[in-house]
């Protein structure tokens, strides 16, 4: 091979290399440039209020929803579990829940039944204690781990604290709060904004 042949090889070699550097750099600040408009994770986390279609809750029934990250529960109280909240208010620690207001309770849900409408609980699902997820316990009457006059509500497993079927935590148990009731707004009867309410708080 001439020496002009070696030259011009060695500048298409040269010329290669540098366009697939190049190329991957060019790809590198693309995807860069592109990941700017990805909502970051603190966006992510502040997340958008939810939307539930709450028509086919029965009396009793518990839905789950997820917002902000956090379990949040739409309970439709029965007429007789609306009416044990007069039985459980001398019982719980903070019935009014003058504690917190402004981080646990709006104001339209500082009262005995903690929510709008009497007959709908919404909160979440999350222990004020060391943030566990308490369980279900609707049912009224004795059960394993729970007093013998149990009216219905939750109890977190884990270090045993109860709340009442309005969130309400019951006395001298580890838990020093009520449940959180998150900001939300009806649209119509049947459409529950969770996330939201009338005044744009969040």
């Amino acid at each position: 091979m001439s020496n002009e042949k070696q030259v011009d090889s060695g500048r298409r070699g040269l010329l290669a290399a540098t366009c697939a550097v190049g190329g991957v750099a060019g790809l590198a600040t693309a995807g860069a440039f592109v990941s700017t408009f990805q909502p970051s994770e603190r966006a992510k986390a502040a997340g958008a209020p939810v939307e539930v279609d709450i028509t086919g809750l029965a009396p009793g029934e518990l839905r789950t929803v997820e917002w902000r990250g956090k379990p949040v529960w739409i309970l439709k109280r029965s007429p007789e579990m609306v009416e044990s909240l007069k039985k459980t208010d001398a019982e719980v620690a903070d019935p009014k829940s003058e504690r917190n207001p402004e981080e646990l309770t709006p104001e339209y849900a500082r009262n005995e039944y903690r929510s709008r409408k009497p007959d709908i609980l919404v909160a979440v699902g999350i222990c004020s204690h060391l943030g566990c997820s308490p369980t279900t316990k609707l049912q009224p009457g004795p059960q394993p781990s729970l007093p013998d006059n149990w009216q219905g509500g939750f109890l977190c497993p884990c270090h045993g604290s109860t709340f009442d079927l309005a969130g309400r935590v019951y006395k001298n148990v580890p838990a020093p709060d009520n449940l959180e009731v998150p900001p939300h707004m009806y649209v119509g009867d049947t459409k529950l904004v969770i996330g939201k309410d009338e005044k744009g708080e969040a």
